[in-house]
């Protein structure tokens, strides 16, 4: 069975990827691998360390179900961007959606995934900020959540939506299911039980 992929790094935002990493474990008992630059312990910006599961080269693509990117400072620092920009064409090559969040947007810019695509960001002057060769402003969205042809992305203040797209581009539970879970998170709206 495939598994849900997450890149981590030093200042990862841990909040952005929290409700979707619960909700694939939780909702569809899907397994979450970590994967990181090194084998070294990495550290988020909430301060949580963790122990990547294997590293960018020993990942896998034929075992990923999707690949989440959270944001993090270090996009808008320098990365690196050879070895990921290759898997990622790789799993776009293989039909395997990605999802980026924030500042992880930018990297689906800088390596073209966003070319001729619906997305999103923290902002259209952000990306063209951050990305001087970025020439997709003319599908960029102005929403907290999109998902265009296998990618997912969201602005830094869209989690909630974040998780909604990857639950419907995975087709996981029911829509009726996903709408309850949206409205509690997103709006406050407590399920009533009977």
């Amino acid at each position: 069975m495939t598994k849900a992929h997450v890149l981590l790094f030093d200042g990862y935002a841990d909040w952005e990827i929290g409700n979707i990493l619960a909700e694939l474990h939780r909702l569809a008992k899907i397994e979450i691998k970590s994967v990181s630059f090194s084998d070294t312990p990495v550290v988020s910006m909430g301060g949580l360390r963790v122990i990547p599961d294997m590293t960018l080269s020993e990942m896998d693509i034929h075992d990923v179900l999707i690949f989440i990117i959270p944001g993090g400072y270090m996009w808008e620092k320098g990365y690196p961007a050879e070895e990921l920009e290759r898997i990622l064409h790789q799993l776009e090559k293989a039909k395997i959606p990605i999802a980026a969040i924030c500042a992880a947007t930018t990297v689906l810019a800088r390596a073209g995934l966003l070319q001729g695509r619906k997305h999103t960001s923290n902002s259209l002057n952000y990306l063209l900020k951050m990305v001087p060769d970025y020439a997709g402003s003319k599908n960029y969205v102005d929403t907290m959540a999109i998902r265009d042809q296998g990618i997912i992305t969201a602005s830094g203040l869209g989690p909630v939506d974040f998780t909604m797209a990857i639950l419907e581009e995975l087709n996981l539970s029911t829509p009726e299911t996903r709408k309850v879970w949206y409205d509690a998170f997103k709006h406050g709206k407590y399920p009533e039980h009977e």
